[in-house]
C-alpha cells in the first residue's frame, strides 16, 4: 500500500521547506521527503533576493524595483513581485531575521573581505553592517584558517567601508586542537564550560572576552567568525558584549555554516509546528503516471516504497545538488524526467573565459505561471507537479546573488498553487 498525502514535497532545501510550510499552513496534509542533509548548512545563512542584475549591474539598492526589468524566463518574472513579497512575509513570520522592515538591501562584510548585498540576515550579524560608520575590530582564531581577520580587514578598507577596521588573531580559550570543527567552538560557548587559562579555570565566555579585551582600542563593535553558539547565540553575544563593553557580531562564513544550521533548525521546527510529516535519508528514484503522477517510489534498504499524493512539488536542487544532471548525452532532471532546455552542442554550454557568463549556470526546468514544468513544445508536462528552487532554469543565482530569494519565492508559489488545486 502506498503512503498517501495530499501534497508531497521532494527536497529538503530552502525551496522544499518553504513549499511544505506554505502548504501545511493552509491546512493541507503535506509530507516532505529529503534524501540528503539540507544545503542550508553549506550556505552563509544570509538570504539574498537580488544583489546584481543579470548584466552585472549592482550592488542593487532595491531588489524589488529591479525585478520588474528581469527577463521573462527569470523565476521572479514567473511568480511576480507580489508573490515574492508574500513569500518573504512567510519567511519573516517563522524566523527572527533582520531586514524585513525595508525593501532596501543591506550590505554585510563576509569572511572573504567582500561586502555583500543581502535582503535578510541573522540578528547575530546585525551589528556588523557595512553601512554602520562605527569602527570595528575583527577577531580571528588561529586554527580557523578560512577567516584571516587582518586580511579581511584590509580588503574591507580597500572596498571603501565608511569606518576604520582592524584585524587581530587570537588562540581560542581552551586550546582546542588545530582541526576543531566550528561546532566544537560553538558547543563550548553554548555550555559555557570552564576552560584552562594560565592554569586557572574560567567560564568559556568570560575567558574569550578577557582574551579580546586588551586588543580593543577605540572600536565600538567587535566581529568574530560565525562560531558564537548554536543553541544560545543571543545569550553568548549578550554576555560577550557586556564583558567587553562593545557590540558583538558574527561575520558570515563558508561551509559548514552555523547560521545556516540555525536557520535549518528553525525552519524544520516551524514545519513540525505546522503539522507536516518529514522523512529524511532515502532518495526518490522514480514515479508512476503519465500526464498525472500517481505516486513516486522511495528506495529504502533495497526496496522501492510507493508514496502517493494528489499534488507533487519538485525541489531537489540544481546541478550542484544533483537535482539537475548532465553527461555527454545532455542535461536532464532525474526523477520526473522534466524537460531541461539546453544547447545540443556541449561547447555552447560554456564561455571561453574561466570567469565568463557560462550558459550552464542557467540550466534548469522551465515552468508556467503556476510552476508546472513545461515540455520542449511549451506544454505542461504533468498536471499535478510543480517545480521550485534551483532546479529551475532561467537565472544564475551565484552571479545575481538571488539564490535564497528565488528558493523562497518559487517554493511558496509552488506550495500555494498546489493547495489551490486541492480546493
Amino acid at each position: 500500500m502506498a503512503i498517501e498525502s495530499e501534497v508531497l514535497v521532494v527536497g529538503g532545501g530552502l525551496a522544499g521547506l518553504t513549499s511544505a510550510l506554505a502548504t501545511a499552513r493552509e491546512g493541507a496534509d503535506v509530507r516532505l521527503l529529503s534524501y540528503k542533509q539540507s544545503t542550508l548548512r553549506q550556505a552563509s545563512g544570509l538570504v539574498d533576493l537580488l544583489g546584481y542584475t543579470p548584466d552585472g549591474e549592482g550592488p542593487l539598492t532595491d531588489p524589488y524595483a529591479a525585478m520588474t526589468d528581469l527577463p521573462d524566463s527569470h523565476p521572479y518574472s514567473t511568480v511576480g513581485v507580489e508573490t515574492v513579497r508574500e513569500a518573504m512575509a512567510l519567511f519573516d513570520d517563522v524566523t527572527d531575521y533582520e531586514g524585513g522592515h525595508t525593501d532596501t538591501n543591506a550590505l554585510l562584510p563576509t569572511h572573504g573581505g567582500t561586502v555583500k548585498p543581502t535582503a535578510r540576515y541573522p540578528r547575530s550579524a546585525a551589528a556588523g553592517l557595512a553601512s554602520d560608520d562605527r569602527d570595528a575590530l575583527l577577531v580571528g582564531i588561529e586554527s580557523m584558517t578560512d577567516f584571516d581577520a587582518p586580511h579581511v580587514a584590509s580588503h574591507l578598507e580597500a572596498a571603501g567601508v565608511p569606518f576604520d577596521v582592524r584585524g587581530e588573531t587570537i588562540q581560542f580559550p581552551g586550546d582546542l586542537r588545530a582541526d576543531a570543527k566550528v561546532t566544537r567552538y560553538a558547543k563550548l560557548l553554548d555550555t559555557d564550560s570552564e576552560v584552562a587559562v594560565r592554569g586557572r579555570k574560567r567560564p568559556a565566555r568570560e575567558a574569550l572576552a578577557q582574551r579580546v579585551n586588551p586588543l580593543i582600542e577605540d572600536e565600538e563593535r567587535v566581529g568574530f567568525p560565525a562560531v558564537l553558539g548554536d543553541d544560545h547565540p543571543a545569550a553568548i553575544r549578550a554576555a560577550l558584549s557586556e564583558q567587553m563593553g562593545v557590540d558583538v557580531f558574527e561575520v558570515p562564513m563558508g561551509p559548514p555554516s552555523l547560521p545556516g544550521l540555525r536557520l535549518e533548525d528553525r525552519l524544520f521546527a516551524a514545519l513540525d509546528e505546522a503539522g507536516a510529516s518529514i522523512e529524511t535519508g532515502n532518495p526518490v528514484v522514480s514515479y508512476e503516471g503519465d500526464e498525472h503522477v500517481e505516486r513516486v517510489f522511495v528506495e529504502k534498504n533495497g526496496a522501492e516504497i510507493p508514496y502517493a499524493a494528489e499534488q507533487f512539488v519538485l525541489a531537489t536542487g540544481g546541478l550542484v545538488g544533483k537535482g539537475i544532471e548532465s553527461d555527454r548525452e545532455g542535461v536532464s532532471e532525474p526523477i520526473f524526467d522534466c524537460h531541461v532546455p539546453h544547447p545540443a552542442d556541449r561547447y555552447d554550454w560554456f564561455d571561453t573565459e574561466v570567469f565568463g557568463d557560462h550558459p550552464f549556470a542557467g540550466f534548469g526546468v522551465e515552468t508556467d505561471g503556476r510552476m508546472q514544468p513545461l515540455s520542449a513544445d511549451g506544454d505542461v508536462e504533468f498536471e499535478n507537479v510543480r517545480a521550485a528552487g534551483s532546479v529551475l532554469g532561467g537565472y544564475d543565482f551565484a552571479a545575481e546573488k538571488s539564490g535564497g530569494g528565488v528558493s523562497i519565492a518559487t517554493g511558496y508559489a509552488a506550495g500555494t498553487n498546489a493547495v489551490e488545486e486541492l480546493r
